[in-house]
C-alpha cells in the first residue's frame, strides 16, 4: 500500500477515537448535571386554584420516605426516597433488604414531574403495588403499599 493511504487511514482512525471520547464525555456530563427546574409561568385564575396550587407544592416539598410495615420485625424502618432509589438486596441499593424473595435489583422508585412511580426491574417473584403486580411504570400515592417479595413498604 502506498505510503499516503496509511497516513490518511491512521488520521481518520485517530479521529473516530476522538469522536468516541467526546461522546463519552458528553453523555457523562448529562448524566451528572443537575436537572433544570420548571418555573411556572401563569399565575392561578381563581382561588381555589391557586390554594390547589399550595397543596400541591406544600406535597411535592414534604420529605417522601419508605417505611417497612411487614415482616412486623422489620417494623418502623424507613427510608428516604430521592429522584431515583433502587430496590433490592444488593448492597448498592438504595433500600437494601434482607428478604431471601427479593431479587438483587428488585424494582426502583423514581420521581418524574413531581409524581412518584414504581417500576418493577425483571424481579423474579414480581412486584406487588397494592397487590396488583406492576407491569411497566405505575404512579404510587402517599399510604400506598409496595411488596418486594415478603417485605412490604408504606409510601408516607
Amino acid at each position: 500500500m502506498d505510503e499516503q493511504l496509511l497516513t490518511i487511514l491512521k488520521l481518520c482512525l485517530l479521529a473516530l477515537l476522538y469522536l468516541f471520547f467526546f461522546r463519552v464525555l458528553r453523555a457523562v456530563w448529562a448524566e451528572i448535571r443537575a436537572p433544570k427546574p420548571v418555573l411556572a409561568t401563569a399565575a392561578p385564575a381563581t382561588p381555589r386554584q391557586a390554594a390547589r396550587q399550595a397543596r400541591k407544592v406544600e406535597r411535592q416539598a414534604a420529605p417522601v420516605q419508605l417505611a417497612i410495615v411487614a415482616p412486623p420485625e422489620l417494623r418502623g424502618r424507613t427510608f428516604p426516597l430521592g429522584d431515583e432509589v433502587t430496590v433490592g438486596r444488593a448492597a448498592g441499593c438504595g433500600v437494601t433488604l434482607d428478604d431471601t424473595y427479593a431479587s438483587q435489583l428488585h424494582a426502583r422508585v423514581f420521581a418524574r414531574e413531581g409524581q412518584l412511580f414504581v417500576e418493577d426491574l425483571g424481579s423474579t417473584n414480581g412486584t406487588y403495588l397494592n397487590r396488583q403486580k406492576v407491569q411497566g411504570p405505575q404512579a404510587m400515592r402517599r399510604g400506598d403499599r409496595l411488596q418486594v417479595g415478603n417485605t412490604v413498604l408504606e409510601l408516607a
